[in-house]
């Protein structure tokens, strides 16, 4: 502490510019890089830390990233102590079991800030890279058994020695990719980031004095961790649990259950996952930097989403996770589609908060991250790998949104332009699902079916989801959403669904096509308190079919597409009484 004091606006002021550094390092990362999955999908995110190394601002772009740099600069103090560091100086890493992220293609990336010759804090990133080597293109298998085939590891090494880039360290992470070019690309554009953010922040510290600074960012840690406790007071005193399933890792292996337990006392909260299941056979394990941020997540977006997303909120929270279960691997345990169970703990951990401050959870949403990956040997080689919105779930007073990212990430669509413009691909059909959304009062988003073709004379298909055999849970009396698969159409002839939402490798031929359905989400209270009104403007936009509109709401329409008033009362008294 400074002993300084700064006034509540001064403090919000200088919050709020520390924020904006972020998201300036957002800006220049994502025009700066090479590949679709940061210039296009915004699949990466930018950070200001303190001296100490706690998370003071973050862009809002991709939740599961707060663990990944929030371990790295933890990990850099502690392995190289605050004297050590020197300006001019930047690291990279990415290896999950030392503190650098939650999965191989995540490379993250911290520089040291100094001002008057003092460190005053770091600037960081982190992007996912379309290929860092492993058995598959893409470097996201979900059917991988361990980390070693997933890819390059990459120690705490320094990227930029002393102000010029560290040549052997970049050459070491481009010859392991598919795409060296790409990958040279894409570091420079983080290196182009956190250069904008380390130069932001010093600035600040010479207009404001580094005494005030580091007083505001005491004040707003302690105002985040305060919020926090607020939110948690509010609540009645007790133990909140839920569980539920992810999809088999394996076809000879039992789902495995996902348990969460919240307990509030006064104005602290601890989450315990005793119960959870096994250690994964496959790649969908969860180290403990991704836990961290997906119990994040969930209680801000529960309790209060306006606390401040830094390391006051966080060092408030307790969790406890077994080790050796899937929410706390040993090593070497493969981690690439870390995700897919990371969307379930949040679901638990909703589905827990949902009994505590009811109604302003809502039902469960798609919670599958439907990752794919198409990759080939066109003129040059190419990675295209993308992440399929689904359906979030329906509220208390709306019901909810479709084709969206929910949870834990948030990298956007790649649109058809670019896509086909990147890509020797042909996107035939991009439509919302009919029907896929559960019944309710209000309706649950919908998911979506979107079509590939291969035009190359050859292409790789890998992919990890989940959703495809348990489906989005209802609420207070909505029905559940649709579960998700792939189906592939070799040319013209007939049509396979593949067994389970983890596969590498399938071989594709030109035309051969590729259907991707993501799954749709629940719905929130009765369908048939639902206005038959809204119903048959569902059936007019193609979101709910003639025939559901009568089995689950019980409406009946006219031959002009309105509600059939008389004929609908009969029919839902029908289904009250059965």
């Amino acid at each position: 502490m400074t002993g300084v004091q700064v006034d509540q606006v001064s403090m919000q002021v200088i919050g709020n510019a520390m924020l904006s550094v972020a998201e300036e390092m957002g800006a220049v990362l994502r025009r700066a890089s090479y590949s679709t999955n940061i210039k296009e999908r915004v699949d990466c995110s930018t950070a200001l830390f303190d001296a100490h190394g706690r998370l003071i601002a973050q862009a809002e772009h991709i939740p599961i990233h707060m663990g990944s740099m929030k371990g790295m600069v933890r990990a850099l103090l502690d392995r190289h102590g605050p004297e050590n560091l020197r300006a001019g100086d930047v690291y990279i890493t990415n290896d999950p079991y030392t503190g650098g992220g939650t999965h191989l293609p995540d490379i993250t990336m911290a520089a040291p800030v100094f001002h008057e010759g003092r460190l005053v804090g770091f600037s960081a990133n982190i992007a996912h890279h379309s290929d860092v080597g492993g058995h598959v293109p893409g470097s996201n298998s979900g059917d991988s058994t361990s980390i070693f085939q997933e890819g390059l590891r990459i120690p705490m090494v320094r990227f930029m020695i002393d102000g010029a880039v560290n040549e052997e360290a970049l050459a070491f992470v481009t010859l392991n990719s598919r795409l060296p070019e790409e990958r040279r690309g894409d570091l420079l554009a983080q290196l182009a980031a956190v250069h904008i953010g380390g130069t932001r922040f010093a600035e600040l510290h010479a207009k404001h004095s580094s005494a005030v600074l580091e007083a505001a960012s005491e004040q707003l840690l302690e105002y985040a961790r305060r919020r926090l406790e607020v939110a948690v007071a509010a609540i009645p005193d007790g133990t909140y649990s839920a569980a539920d399933w992810l999809d088999s890792d394996s076809p000879d292996q039992e789902p495995i259950r996902i348990v969460a337990a919240v307990t509030i006392a006064g104005d602290q909260v601890s989450i315990s996952f005793d119960g959870t299941g096994r250690q994964a056979d496959v790649a969908i394990n969860v180290v403990r930097s991704a836990l961290e941020a997906t119990v994040y997540y969930a209680l801000k977006a529960a309790l209060d989403p306006d606390i401040p997303a830094n390391g006051g909120f966080f060092d408030a929270v307790r969790i406890d996770a077994p080790l050796g279960s899937i929410v706390n691997p040993r090593p070497p345990a493969a981690v690439a589609a870390r995700t897919d169970a990371c969307q379930r703990v949040a679901d638990v951990l909703l589905a827990a908060l949902a009994q505590a401050v009811p109604g302003r959870v809502p039902a469960g949403s798609h919670s599958s991250i439907t990752y794919v990956t198409f990759a080939g040997p066109d003129e040059d080689f190419f990675v295209y790998p993308e992440v399929i919105a689904g359906g979030a779930g329906a509220r208390s007073d709306r019901d909810g949104l479709d084709a969206v990212q929910v949870h834990v990430t948030n990298s956007s669509n790649l649109p058809i332009e670019a896509l086909e413009l990147e890509y020797p691909l042909r996107v035939d059909t991009y439509e919302l699902i009919t029907d896929s959304g559960g019944a309710g009062t209000h309706r649950g988003g919908l998911g979506v079916r979107r079509d590939i073709r291969v035009l190359s004379g050859r292409a790789d298909f890998s992919a990890h989801a989940d959703r495809q055999t348990f489906p989005p849970l209802g609420l207070h009396g909505g029905g559940d959403g649709s579960t998700g698969r792939f189906v592939i159409r070799p040319g013209t002839d007939g049509e396979r669904v593949l067994p389970g939402g983890r596969v590498s490798g399938i071989a594709l031929e030109r035309d051969d096509v590729v259907r991707i359905e993501s799954p749709g989400s629940g719905g929130y209270g009765d369908p048939l308190e639902r206005a038959a009104e809204l119903v048959a403007t569902d059936v007019v936009q193609g979101r709910v079919s003639v025939r559901a509109a009568g089995e689950h709401y019980g409406v009946v329409l006219a031959e002009d597409g309105s509600p059939d008033t008389a004929a609908t009362e009969r029919a839902r008294d029908r289904l009250r009484a059965g």
